[in-house]
């Protein structure tokens, strides 16, 4: 492949400009943890929402769609596409919420929602395993993608990408903070865009695929066109249409569709100006991540069918990668090196912008865990100002380490993507109904993170060797329905077997957040003159309704002009516009 010294320019451009953003902002990042961690609770909707969607413009994300599109079509990715009632959920019932908590991070929540040793052990155990052990598989997956784009494009070994793609990431994250992180989110959008937008485009004009009809009418491409599985077919419709859709949304657990918000999404609605902001963000967030992104990877997963039909074409265009790295994932990288010279460079800038937009996030989110969260409450608590912003600076820099070592292990996106998913079935319902059930208490937590842990390793370890469970290999899916059963079933039995909060605790959570009063009955009757939120949730979770069918009509508008049918096309867009109508004139009644 030849990258020239065009190409090679564009990229050192864009290395330039992260680090002086980074050094732009360090001075004010260095002055308090509040502020390395927050950005001083003042920021607006459009930049945290860019940088919601720049993070979650990972460069493993392009590999996975295109793993998923190769394997099952674009029906496939429901896998993901359902999360967008999760998102949406967010954005009307629980943005609002998380601003109106004042906490620095959503793990600070627990020692607000809950009292006691076990609200502390959550805290504490929630700090190492998602801000070390969660955030560094989820950092590896990212930098795997990276390895695969820098040995198909660039030649590079897993080390010599590694060290590229990590060493400019943690200079400006552990400078500039979270403010440097999305400053540096915001530039690094917009790259990324125009490089998947140009791939794509530059992709449809290669002499195998022709056009964009060429490639839609191609033998290996039109079985996969599909916006929904075969019906006929309950091994496929199933996994990939009925489970995501019914199941997997709200009951599991996954970074960056968190059910009732979370992580580094709850991160930027805390570093909100205020809740109108923090729902801004959200909205644009959902609208941009669904709606506007996907197809340009879409295009180019279905034009490596043509190109690398399968996986020995790729192994045999590239033989020099390692056969652990190989996979459909690959091909999506593999498709890039067909880019002209400029355009090439570009891209190359987009993917690196990609991984170390999302690499930039998790470091910082991580590290407010370990140091807000774990440091600083339970190491030492009359820690320096300072003090903390060193820790977090030495933090990022070790979660980094951690996550490269990891990468080197790793082999496909997809595989990371479902084991993730099946560690936390089950858990997903606790998070959306701690905010308005009074009943859930800490254990309820504790005990749905051990059984879904257990449970994920039974399924994923233990049952494979002594088939104690019977599970087809084309019906794998039914890991995910006995995990999120069973943690259900778990945690709801240690909620009624344990004592509730004490009442006082309730009480001041219920001051403070003003969730809707209909599950805090049984404790606001026993204090009558205690004021009771009637809220908008009928009205959220119906405006809820309308956005997930307004994104859903946008996305598939777009495939529906892509593919040339104009009546659904237009069909889709109007529904799409009806929807976004009815969310602008109804802001005004949950705002």
């Amino acid at each position: 492949m030849n990258v020239t010294a065009i190409d090679w320019a564009i990229i050192g451009a864009f290395f330039v400009i992260s680090l002086l953003i980074g050094i732009f902002t360090s001075k004010k990042a260095g002055t308090s943890a509040k502020e390395f961690f927050l950005s001083g609770r003042n920021m607006p909707w459009w930049l945290l929402g860019v940088s919601m969607v720049a993070t979650t413009f990972s460069a493993d994300t392009p590999n996975l769609v295109t793993d998923i599109v190769r394997k099952n079509g674009v029906s496939g990715n429901w896998a993901w596409w359902a999360f967008l009632l999760t998102g949406m959920l967010t954005v009307f019932v629980y943005a609002k919420l998380w601003r109106r908590s004042e906490v620095t991070t959503d793990l600070e929540f627990y020692e607000l929602r809950y009292s006691g040793k076990g609200a502390a052990f959550l805290r504490a155990f929630r700090a190492l395993y998602l801000g070390v052990f969660f955030n560094v598989v989820i950092m590896a997956t990212v930098s795997l993608a990276a390895i695969k784009i820098g040995g198909v494009m660039l030649g590079l070994s897993p080390i010599q990408t590694l060290l590229m793609a990590s060493i400019v990431t943690v200079i400006y994250s552990s400078l500039g903070g979270l403010k440097g992180v999305l400053l540096t989110d915001f530039f690094q959008f917009f790259i990324a865009m125009i490089g998947a937008f140009g791939a794509a485009y530059f992709v449809l004009d290669l002499p195998e695929i022709g056009s964009l009809q060429g490639l839609l009418s191609h033998e290996n491409v039109i079985e996969k066109l599909d916006f929904v599985p075969d019906f006929d077919d309950p091994n496929v419709y199933i996994p990939l249409f009925i489970i995501p859709i019914a199941i997997q949304w709200w009951a599991t657990w996954y970074p960056g569709a968190e059910p009732g918000g979370g992580g580094y999404i709850a991160q930027r609605m805390l570093s909100a100006k205020d809740e109108n902001n923090a729902v801004g963000a959200t909205l644009f967030f959902n609208i941009a991540h669904y709606a506007l992104r996907p197809w340009p990877w879409i295009i180019i997963a279905l034009s490596s069918l043509v190109v690398f039909p399968s996986i020995s074409d790729i192994q045999t265009a590239f033989p020099d990668i390692p056969v652990d790295k190989l996979g459909d994932d690959l091909a999506y990288s593999a498709m890039l090196t067909f880019l002209p010279t400029g355009l090439l460079g570009i891209v190359l800038a987009s993917l690196i912008a990609a991984v170390m937009s999302t690499l930039s996030t998790h470091l910082n989110w991580g590290s407010s865990y370990i140091v807000n969260d774990f440091y600083l409450r339970f190491i030492k608590p009359e820690a320096s100002d300072k003090e903390l912003v060193a820790v977090g600076r030495i933090s990022t820099v070790g979660l980094m380490v951690l996550s490269a070592f990891l990468a080197l292990a790793l082999s496909s996106a997809l595989d990371a993507f479902n084991i993730l998913l099946q560690i936390g079935a089950g858990t997903g319902l606790i998070f959306i109904l701690r905010w308005f059930w009074w009943r859930i208490n800490a254990f309820t937590e504790i005990s749905a993170m051990a059984i879904s842990f257990v449970v994920a390793i039974f399924f994923e370890v233990i049952n494979p060797k002594v088939n104690w469970i019977m599970i087809p290999e084309n019906q794998a899916y039914l890991k995910l329905i006995y995990s999120v059963s069973i943690t259900t079933a778990g945690w709801l039995l240690v909620t009624f077997l344990t004592r509730p909060e004490k009442d006082e605790v309730l009480l001041s959570f219920y001051r403070k957040v003003h969730p809707a009063a209909w599950g805090w009955k049984k404790v606001l009757d026993r204090y009558p003159a205690e004021k009771q939120f009637t809220g908008q949730l009928p009205r959220e979770i119906g405006l809820m309704l309308i956005g997930s069918i307004m994104i859903y009509s946008a996305l598939f508008a777009t495939g529906f002009w892509i593919y040339g049918e104009a009546l659904a096309g237009s069909i889709a867009t109007v529904v799409a516009l009806a929807g976004g109508v009815i969310v602008y004139r109804s802001w005004k009644y949950i705002s």
